[in-house]
């Protein structure tokens, strides 16, 4: 068996579990997160305290049971605390603005690139070169990241674009005479 699966998951206080046949439903002070668990995976409650289990031996149902458990893992975690991506913009004249579900962002085009964020992430710009973007779901809030740093991602002579806050840039050496 999956030695993800194995390891129970506790869930944090103020989080209500719901199951309803295959559908899982996760809810907390961040928001409300549902989940259709696969056919090959048991699931049981004790104590709020979740155990996961393939209901048969093969290869598939003990992978999709370790699938299952690290993603409830991560609803439960969303559902108490939400999950956060830091972006940074490093180049001459580079702009982020939050306006309400928008991001406008000014990253050395002729025009200004203008992002809806999804629906469950905020994005918040703390100053005009770093944005946050905040979420329950950690699927959507790595995804809007990821298209927010594909706009601009980082060059690799000069370093300037969008990157995480924890990415470093490899820079080359630039061409001698």
């Amino acid at each position: 068996m999956s030695r993800v699966a194995k390891e129970p998951i506790e869930l944090p206080k103020g989080v209500e579990f719901k199951q309803d046949g295959n559908l899982v439903t996760l809810k907390g002070s961040n928001g409300e997160l549902s989940i259709e668990l696969n056919t090959e995976v048991e699931l049981k409650n004790e104590d709020n305290v979740l155990t996961l289990a393939p209901r048969s031996g093969s290869r598939f149902a003990t992978a999709i049971a370790g699938t299952m458990r690290a993603i409830l893992a991560n609803m439960a975690k969303g559902v108490s605390e939400g999950f956060e991506k830091k972006l940074e913009l490093r180049g001459v004249g580079y702009r982020a603005q939050a306006q309400g579900k928008s991001l406008n962002l000014s990253l050395g085009f002729s025009h200004p690139v203008v992002y809806e964020a999804p629906e469950g992430v905020s994005i918040e710009t703390p100053s005009q070169t770093e944005i946050l973007v905040k979420g329950a779901d950690k699927q959507k809030v790595g995804q809007a990241a990821a298209e927010i740093r594909g706009f601009r991602p980082p060059e690799p002579y000069k370093g300037k674009g969008v990157r995480y806050s924890d990415e470093r840039v490899q820079l080359k050496e630039a061409k001698k005479k």
